[in-house]
């Protein structure tokens, strides 16, 4: 069963890297805050839509370890895309930059493991992981690894852990929160027929309580309220405990208010464009997000190496993000167009792909 609700966060979320990629690689505009509750939705709803899938694979007779070979198949999957991904659109020398795709291959490997604990023993880890991070961030070294803005490690065995695990621009601690607490929401939340209302309203509860206290936390620390800390709590790379509480409330509440809001509201047949938009760029937003890489980044190579002999000679400085900005909007609306014709045309997507090939 598809969720509208879980279909338009998805599309914000990826509509919202689209622009926020575009705006910083093109122009040089840093993460402005929007764009960094992107990242943490979009790998909140991988542990939502975990949930919702496995529901389906055990309505349907599979077995344990079917499902686990699924998982397994697909987590390897994407990090083998990953990869590769890295190497053609970032260069060979990132090809150990731990970006998303390579993240959430990790996670979904995980969820493997999660989905066979009792009930508070995921809540328990993303505890330890919350508290572990900024400490092994700390013994890692974390900003000798970002001098230049951007993880720039060595290519040795240890620097490669360490940005798997620490360092990296999504590493396992502390991301590995958001895909983990996806997974817990849904099984307590979904499906909507054996939703208890009190678990709702104590879902909703914790996603704003999280939410106000960051807020709290972030405002005081800027005006240097608070003994010992700095006036920079909030910070995406690397991912704060302030910025992992907020974002994760931000999820928890946008899913409990667009379920709330969308579910079930909207008979068969009665879809807006809203919903179709939705629909289309949820199914195709891991296609989405290869295709915008490959669309803005490998003219500034080309472009680059045709000029000067420097791929990244123009990286961040092609042009002002009065520019940047309208070609991300661009570039979503052409996409939504290029995806249904894929869809009219029956072309399969890298997300059908997967399924040939993990299913």
């Amino acid at each position: 069963m598809r969720y509208v609700s879980i279909d338009v966060l998805r599309t914000v979320a990826i509509a919202i890297m689209v622009i926020v990629h575009f705006v910083e690689n093109l122009s040089g505009l840093g993460h402005w805050v929007p764009g960094g509750f992107a990242a943490p939705l979009f790998s909140f709803l991988v542990g939502v839509s975990y949930r919702l899938w496995l529901v389906s694979q055990e309505e349907r007779g599979k077995s344990d370890i079917d499902i686990s070979k699924i998982t397994i198949r697909r987590g390897l999957f994407l990090l083998g895309v990953g990869f590769l991904f890295n190497v053609f659109v970032w260069l060979p020398e990132d090809v150990f930059n731990w970006d998303v795709l390579t993240f959430i291959g990790s996670a979904m490997i995980f969820l493997n493991v999660v989905r066979k604990m009792p009930s508070p023993i995921p809540l328990l880890v993303c505890g330890l992981i919350f508290l572990l991070s900024p400490l092994l961030r700390n013994a890692a070294h974390y900003p000798t690894y970002w001098t230049s803005g951007y993880f720039d490690p060595e290519m040795t065995l240890p620097d490669v852990l360490l940005g798997f695990l620490v360092n990296g621009f999504f590493p396992i601690f502390p991301w590995l929160i958001f895909p983990v607490m996806g997974y817990v929401v849904a099984s307590w939340y979904f499906p909507a027929a054996k939703r208890a209302e009190s678990i709702e309203g104590q879902l909703l509860a914790a996603g704003i309580s999280l939410i106000a206290i960051t807020g709290v936390v972030t405002i005081a620390s800027t005006f240097e309220l608070i003994p010992f800390a700095g006036p920079k709590v909030w910070t995406m790379f690397p991912a704060s405990p302030a910025y992992v509480a907020g974002a994760l409330g931000i999820a928890i509440t946008s899913l409990i208010v667009a379920h709330r809001w969308l579910d079930g509201k909207i008979a068969p047949g009665e879809e807006g464009i809203v919903v179709r938009i939705a629909s289309t760029f949820s199914r195709h937003s891991f296609t989405i997000y290869l295709l915008h890489h490959f669309v803005h980044i490998w003219p500034l190579w080309i472009y680059g190496m045709a000029s000067a002999n420097n791929a990244t000679l123009y990286w961040q400085n092609a042009m002002p993000a009065t520019i940047s900005w309208p070609l991300s909007l661009l570039f979503l609306v052409l996409c939504y167009f290029f995806l249904r014709w894929m869809d009219d045309a029956k072309m399969p997507g890298i997300e059908s792909l997967m399924r040939w090939v993990c299913d």
